[in-house]
C-alpha cells in the first residue's frame, strides 16, 4: 500500500495499555534456569551502587578499607531483604531497593559537623559519624511509613495525570546522565568497548539463538561485563596504566578495590553492629529531604516499572502501600548501618526492557544473590571488585530505556495543546537546569546555593533541587493543577488514566497486585 492511499487513522500508532514485544510479564516466569541466571544478571548490575556509595563516603567518614568491605556487605544484605519485602507485600512490581544517591548530601552534612570531624582518632570518628547517620535515618523513614501506611500518598497520587508524570519518569532516567558518559571518559579504554559490545550483543545480535533460546539478548550485561572484565584485567596486568596518573589507574585497573582482600569469609551484618544510634533534629531534618526525594523518584520508577513489566499502572493503594514498605526498608538502612537510604533501583528497571522479562520472580531471585553473598563476603567482593566505568557503560542504555518510558505516556496527552507542550517543554527543561545549576555551583564553591546558618535548611533546599526527578515534579505537577485546569481532562490524559485509580478500576490490577498468602483478607485494598 502506498503512503498517500493510508487513511488518517493508519498513519498513527493508537494508545497502548500494555508495550508489545516483552516475553514475560509481572507474573508470568521464564524456566527456573534462565530465571536464576536472569536473577544473577540484575544481582551483578546492582552491585555498581552497593560498591560506589561506600567507596565515597567511608574514607570521608574516616573509615578504613575494612570499614568500606563491612558497609559493602551491609548494604547488599539491606538491599536483598528491602527487595524481597517489596516484591512480596509492597507495590509487588520486579523492582530492585537498593542504595540512593539522593542521600549524598545530608550524609556529607553529618560528615561535616564540627562535634563529628574534631575527632582525631579515624575508626572511631567512623563509628560515631555512621551512628548519627542510622539516627538520622531511623528518624525521618517515619515520612515514608506514614505517607505510605496512612493512604496520604494515596491520595496525593490522585492529582498526578500522564501529563504530570511523563517529566518525572523521564527524568528518573535522563536525570541521571553524570552517571555514564562522564564516568565512561574516566577510562575511555574500557569504558567504550563496554558500551559498545553491550549495544551490540543486546539489539543487534538480539535475535542469534543457541538451542532456540536467545542467549545475546537475554544475557547481555552478564557476557559483556565478562569479556570487558577479563580485557581491563589483561590490560593492568600487562602495566598499560604503569605511567598513568592516579586517576586513570584508580578508575581502569581490576586490582584496587580492597574489597577480596579485606572482605571476611564468611559475616552476617546485624542490626546496631556500630553501636546504639544517636540522634539530633539538625541531622534528622537534613535526612527528611532526601526521604521526600526518594519518595519522588520511587513513584516515578514504580510506574517506569508497571510499564516494562506488562502491568496496569499500579493503583493509589498499591503506590500508597508499597511506599509504606520502603519507609520500613529505609527504617532496616538505619538499624544496619548502611551509611546511605535506598529508593527504587533506576538500573534494575532498565535492564527489564533490555532484557524483554519483567518476571517479579526473576528479581525475588536476585535478591537472593544479594542476602546470599553478603554473607560469603569473598565471593561477593569478588564480582563487587568490578572497575565502575563498566557499569557507566550500561548505565548509559539502560537509564535512556527508562527515560524512553517516561516519554512514551505522552501517547495518552494531547500533544497538540500549547498548554501540553509548555509544561511539559517547561518541566524538562527546568528539571535538567536546575538540578545542573546547583551541582556546578558545588563543585566550584564547595557547598550548595542554600548556604545560611540553618544547616538543616541548606540540606533541605540543595537535596531537592539537586534532584531532577523532584525538580520536575514539583513543576509539572504544580502547573499541571493550576493552569487552566477546567474542561481539560481529556487533554491530561485523564479519562485513560481514570480507571486505574481504583484498585477495582481495572479487573488486572488483582491479577498483578493482589498480596500473597491470601493476605488481603486481612489488608482489603480500597
Amino acid at each position: 500500500m502506498e503512503m498517500t492511499d493510508m487513511k488518517p487513522e493508519e498513519m498513527s500508532h493508537p494508545p497502548m495499555d500494555q508495550l508489545l514485544g516483552m516475553e514475560y510479564c509481572i507474573d508470568s516466569n521464564p524456566s527456573w534456569g534462565g530465571a536464576v541466571l536472569l536473577g544473577f544478571q540484575h544481582f551483578i548490575l546492582c552491585l555498581g551502587t552497593a560498591v560506589m556509595i561506600p567507596t565515597l563516603l567511608v574514607p570521608l567518614m574516616g573509615g578504613n578499607a575494612h570499614d568500606k568491605a563491612k558497609v559493602v556487605q551491609t548494604m547488599l544484605l539491606v538491599t536483598g531483604i528491602n527487595t524481597m519485602l517489596q516484591t512480596l507485600f509492597g507495590t509487588r512490581l520486579p523492582t530492585v531497593i537498593g542504595g540512593s544517591y539522593a542521600f549524598l548530601i545530608p550524609v556529607i552534612s553529618i560528615i561535616s559537623d564540627p562535634s563529628l570531624i574534631q575527632i582525631t582518632d579515624g575508626h572511631t570518628r567512623f563509628k560515631m559519624t555512621m551512628r548519627a547517620i542510622q539516627g538520622a535515618l531511623i528518624i525521618s523513614s517515619c515520612i515514608q511509613i506514614i505517607l505510605g501506611y496512612s493512604q496520604l500518598w494515596g491520595v496525593c497520587s490522585r492529582f498526578f495525570s500522564p501529563l504530570g508524570m511523563v517529566p518525572v519518569i523521564a527524568l528518573a532516567g535522563l536525570g541521571l546522565f553524570e552517571r555514564g558518559f562522564p564516568v565512561i571518559g574516566t577510562c575511555v579504554e574500557i569504558g567504550l568497548p563496554m558500551l559498545l559490545l553491550f549495544v551490540a550483543l543486546s539489539q543487534y545480535l538480539k535475535h542469534v539463538q543457541v538451542c532456540h533460546f536467545p542467549i545475546l539478548e537475554r544475557f547481555s550485561v552478564l557476557i559483556s561485563i565478562a569479556l570487558v572484565w577479563l580485557y581491563a584485567h589483561i590490560l593492568t596486568v600487562s602495566g598499560a596504566y604503569r605511567h598513568s596518573s592516579q586517576v586513570t589507574q584508580l578508575n581502569c585497573r581490576t586490582d584496587l578495590a580492597n574489597l577480596i582482600t579485606t572482605m571476611p569469609w564468611f559475616g552476617v551484618p546485624y542490626p546496631l553492629q556500630w553501636g546504639p544510634p544517636t540522634f539530633s533534629a539538625d541531622h534528622s531534618f537534613g535526612m527528611m529531604a532526601a526521604v521526600v526525594v526518594s519518595l519522588v523518584e520511587s513513584t516515578g520508577a514504580f510506574k517506569a516499572a508497571a510499564r516494562l513489566a506488562s502491568a496496569t499502572p499500579p493503583p493509589p493503594f498499591v503506590l500508597s502501600r508499597g511506599i509504606g514498605w520502603q519507609g520500613i526498608g529505609l527504617l532496616l538502612d538505619g538499624l544496619f548501618g548502611t551509611a546511605s537510604g535506598s529508593t527504587v533501583s533506576v538500573e534494575n528497571v532498565g535492564l527489564l526492557g533490555s532484557t524483554r522479562i519483567g518476571s517479579r520472580r526473576v528479581i525475588q531471585i536476585s535478591a537472593g544473590f544479594m542476602i546470599f553473598f553478603s554473607i560469603l563476603g569473598k565471593f561477593g567482593a569478588l564480582f563487587a571488585s568490578i572497575p565502575f566505568t563498566l557499569f557507566a557503560a550500561i548505565y548509559c542504555v539502560l537509564f535512556g530505556y527508562v527515560g524512553a518510558v517516561g516519554l512514551s505516556f505522552m501517547q495518552f496527552i494531547n500533544m497538540n495543546s500549547m498548554r501540553s507542550l509548555f509544561i511539559i517543554g517547561m518541566s524538562l527543561f527546568l528539571g535538567i537546569s536546575i538540578p545542573e545549576y546547583f551541582f556546578r555551583f558545588t563543585m566550584g564553591n564547595q557547598h550548595g546555593p542554600s548556604h545560611t546558618r540553618a544547616g538543616w535548611f541548606n540540606d533541605l533546599i540543595n537535596t531537592i533541587f539537586s534532584s531532577p526527578p523532584t525538580t520536575g515534579f514539583i513543576i509539572s505537577v504544580v502547573l499541571d493543577n493550576t493552569l487552566d485546569v477546567r474542561n481539560r481532562a481529556k487533554d491530561r490524559g485523564m479519562p485513560w488514566w481514570a480507571r486505574f485509580r481504583t484498585f477495582r478500576g481495572d479487573s488486572r490490577n488483582e491479577e498483578f497486585y493482589n498480596l500473597p498468602f491470601n493476605l488481603n483478607r486481612f489488608f482489603p485494598p480500597s
